[in-house]
């Protein structure tokens, strides 16, 4: 890592000193000066190399850690940039929705247009292995009718599917953590309502379109599936535009 004097560290008034650390370090990555693998030098050194004193700087490399821009390899302590995962962006994402309180109406509009506009980017890049697992999780799904908990998390897993298969990284992170607090709340209407048979029956008719790699009947039946659970929240006497809830990531 080049040396920096802290002049080159800005300072905004009010902001703690290891977040303008932090965001120095961070903007370096950003512009590729430091690279996803690289390792870093020690605390010590890069407190030295920027000015500040060791508290700040291990204050700085905690919060790169927690955003998923530096990571330690497993039992060791030396420092190496990453790429943040789909759970780091989910977290916080996730928290800004809560603390906002966005509706959970909004969130379903959200989903209107994610979760059709990925089920055709899957149509069009789906692999036969995407294709076994859905078919797995369909059939796992069938026979887990009797286990809300189950099949909240089987209905989960199959749109989690759907995603990767559409081998679109940016819709990838941008549903991630939406889908982490729309999909938890199908239990409390799980639990109010017998939705299993229109579930499975909507899954398998968007299998049915992805193994045809047609994107027309894939989107449709998606778009009913996002329809439909709206219908069901508000049949099981849920306020649709009650704040989201926090739910814990899966």
């Amino acid at each position: 890592m080049s040396r920096a004097s802290i002049s080159e560290i800005v300072s905004e008034p009010g902001v703690p000193a290891y977040r303008n650390v932090a965001r120095a370090i961070g903007d370096r990555i950003l512009r590729g000066e430091l690279t996803v693998g690289q390792s870093l030098p020690s605390e010590t050194d890069l407190a030295e190399s920027l000015g500040v004193n060791r508290s700040t700087m291990r204050e700085a490399i905690r919060a790169l850690e927690e955003n998923g821009m530096l990571r330690r390899r497993p039992g060791g302590k030396r420092l190496f940039v990453s790429a943040p995962e789909d759970r780091d962006v989910a977290v916080r994402f996730k928290a800004a929705i809560v603390l906002h309180e966005i509706s959970f109406r909004e969130v379903w509009e959200a989903m209107c247009y994610l979760e059709p506009a990925i089920s055709v980017a899957a149509a069009d890049h789906i692999s036969d292995d995407d294709i076994l697992q859905l078919q797995d999780n369909v059939d796992r799904s069938r026979h887990a009718s009797a286990s809300f908990e189950d099949l909240a998390r089987y209905d989960f897993e199959f749109h989690s599917i759907i995603a990767k298969a559409s081998k679109n990284r940016v819709m990838q992170l941008c549903r991630e953590p939406i889908s982490q607090l729309f999909y938890p709340t199908f239990l409390q209407m799980m639990q109010r309502l017998n939705v299993t048979e229109r579930l499975i029956f909507a899954h398998q008719r968007i299998l049915d379109g992805l193994r045809a790699r047609d994107a027309d009947m894939t989107r449709e039946w998606m778009l009913k599936h996002i329809v439909d659970a709206r219908r069901g929240y508000e049949l099981a006497n849920l306020d649709i535009d009650l704040p989201i809830v926090w739910h814990d990531a899966r």
